[in-house]
């Protein structure tokens, strides 16, 4: 998220692997509307390969798993995100809120005091 100059982007590590950060949100978001990874893949601009590596290792970060995925037919099939999806998905989205908080801090206005409207051109 972007606020003036300012870009916030918390990222949730699980050993070396990034367990959440700003894309999975939106995809667990975008699975939610969709009801399925290749759904919410093609929603999102990334494809099925894509959003279904970034599920798996969201669910191999979190126990239990963020998102079911259901198997079979019809309209029993595709993918969800679990009760602990949603319980993370809320989590993440308040710290991303609490965050903004940042910019109201000394350090920032210290920080922004010598920082340039844009980088100088290249010669």
């Amino acid at each position: 998220m972007k606020l003036g100059p300012l870009w916030l982007k918390i990222q949730i590590a699980c050993g070396d692997a990034l367990a959440m950060g700003p894309g999975k949100a939106d995809l667990l978001e975008a699975i939610i509307t969709e009801g399925s990874i290749s759904g919410a893949g093609r929603a999102l601009g990334m494809s099925y390969r894509r959003a279904w590596l970034l599920v798996d290792e969201m669910n191999r970060c979190f126990d239990p798993v963020l998102v079911e995925t259901l198997k079979g037919g019809g309209r029993e099939r595709g993918a969800k995100v679990s009760a602990a999806g949603l319980e993370v998905l809320k989590a993440y989205r308040e710290m991303e809120r609490d965050a903004v908080k940042i910019a109201d801090r000394a350090a920032y206005a210290r920080l922004s005091a010598h920082l340039r409207a844009a980088p100088l051109a290249v010669e």
